[in-house]
């Protein structure tokens, strides 16, 4: 987990688009937001959240493939720690590894 969110970031998330949308509703929680073809617009506290993705070129390692999602994330009017407890929560959803 970060300990700081920026206003604006970008992400390259290994997944397909397919998983990323299968997991994308658990990751928002209660906040209310609407999908549109390949981003989403979502009221946090008393400003709102935009992501935009896009499937970029596979990750290549060895004989490896990964499939990669370039996603951005633009709050507007969400505080500092407004956006670090939406993103804690979000991260942890999203967060896939093994152990």
């Amino acid at each position: 987990m970060q300990s700081f969110y920026a206003m604006q970031f970008t992400r390259e998330m290994g997944c397909t688009e397919l998983e990323w949308l299968g997991w994308l509703d658990a990751a928002m929680g209660d906040v209310v937001w609407q999908k549109h073809s390949s981003s989403l617009e979502a009221k946090i506290f008393d400003g709102q959240l935009n992501i935009t993705w896009q499937v970029i070129a596979d990750r290549k390692i060895a004989l490896m493939r990964m499939p990669v999602l370039k996603v951005n994330f633009v709050f507007q009017n969400v505080s500092d720690e407004q956006r670090y407890t939406f993103m804690k929560r979000f991260d942890l959803y999203m967060q896939r590894g093994g152990g």
